[in-house]
């Protein structure tokens, strides 16, 4: 039977100073490993948005009425605070799995061998975006859920969702330098499909200021606007982005493209009819809330969308380490 390895203190001593480190010296995770702590961390920034919608639309978004404790006189939810403070405290306690993904894939892409520094990088953006959203999440829950502030808690969240996708990206990439698959004029329209599509989301974050869904069943400031124009303009962005993802599918397909910027165009033009009819149909039902919240999912879904349209443009290949396989070993040993 082998015996625990005995821990110096000179082990101990490191591990305190610099605990990612020690980690890294004595553990090497396969690329896939990586590869899927980087999409936990992306599927989690997804769900604590879902579960932020969802919060809101129960009218759950003071549930727990202060920040950080959720009552003047407890730090976690009361009965006296019926579901709507345990929707709120589950929220609040759902941050804490979305930090844990975001430290799993810290660890996983520093203890990567060869050491990849930007990939690491990438995961410690996200610790911070998570950090700093909390704290905004917090002054939200303080300022009763004031609407600009929900908006910017939302734009803060879709920063972390880019961050997290480029990460997830990158793991399935080298750190060669990056070539390009399509020309400049398709680069361009990206790009305008890019900057169409964070206006399309920023507008929907006017629509739901000024929406009836306020958070809190009793009467919350929303944006003095009229929310019903504003979602019209917003349904014309959409039209947009539609147009301009169709345009560039056929370009692609025009131009003889690879397979790679052709399939998530494709991909991306599908999400956005899925998110187009669940938006009409809200539009026309009066906002039921289930359909809010799957409409919110969508928007995820067609900004991780996009962004991988833009990073499908270039390739990096993998850059592999000079060792002697077995073909070479069997040349220098007959040589």
């Amino acid at each position: 039977m082998r015996g625990v390895p005995n821990v110096t203190r000179a082990d101990a001593v490191a591990a305190v100073r610099n605990p990612l480190a020690f980690i890294a010296a004595r553990w090497t995770p396969q690329p896939r490993t990586v590869r899927r702590a980087a999409l936990a961390a992306l599927v989690m920034s997804v769900a604590i948005v879902v579960t932020g919608g969802a919060v809101r639309l129960t009218g759950s978004g003071l549930g727990c009425p202060t920040w950080p404790q959720c009552t003047d006189d407890s730090l976690t939810t009361t009965s006296a605070m019926g579901v709507h403070g345990a929707i709120e405290f589950g929220n609040r306690m759902l941050t804490y799995v979305l930090c844990a993904a975001v430290g799993w894939a810290i660890i996983a892409a520093r203890s990567q061998k060869p050491w990849r520094r930007g990939l690491t990088r990438l995961g410690w953006a996200q610790f911070w975006i998570v950090m700093s959203n909390a704290i905004l999440g917090g002054i939200v829950v303080l300022v009763g859920l004031n609407p600009y502030t929900v908006a910017a808690h939302f734009l803060l969240s879709t920063a972390l969702i880019t961050v997290a996708a480029l990460m997830w990206q990158r793991t399935r990439e080298g750190d060669a330098a990056p070539r390009p698959l399509a020309g400049r004029a398709v680069q361009q329209l990206v790009w305008v499909l890019v900057v169409a599509s964070l206006l399309l989301i920023a507008v929907g974050t006017v629509v739901t200021g000024a929406g009836p869904h306020a958070g809190d069943s009793r009467d919350v400031k929303r944006i003095p606007i009229d929310w019903e124009s504003v979602a019209k303009l917003h349904a014309v962005l959409a039209w947009i982005v539609v147009t301009l993802a169709f345009a560039l599918w056929f370009v692609l397909k025009a131009v003889d493209s690879p397979s790679g910027p052709l399939h998530r165009t494709r991909d991306l033009f599908l999400i956005l009819l899925g998110q187009g009819v669940i938006g009409y149909v809200q539009y026309f039902t009066h906002l039921p809330e289930v359909l809010v919240g799957l409409h919110m999912f969508g928007s995820c879904l067609v900004w991780i969308g996009v962004l991988r349209v833009l990073l499908s443009l270039r390739e990096r290949p993998e850059v592999t380490a000079d060792l002697p396989g077995p073909a070479a070993e069997s040349a220098l040993t007959t040589a």
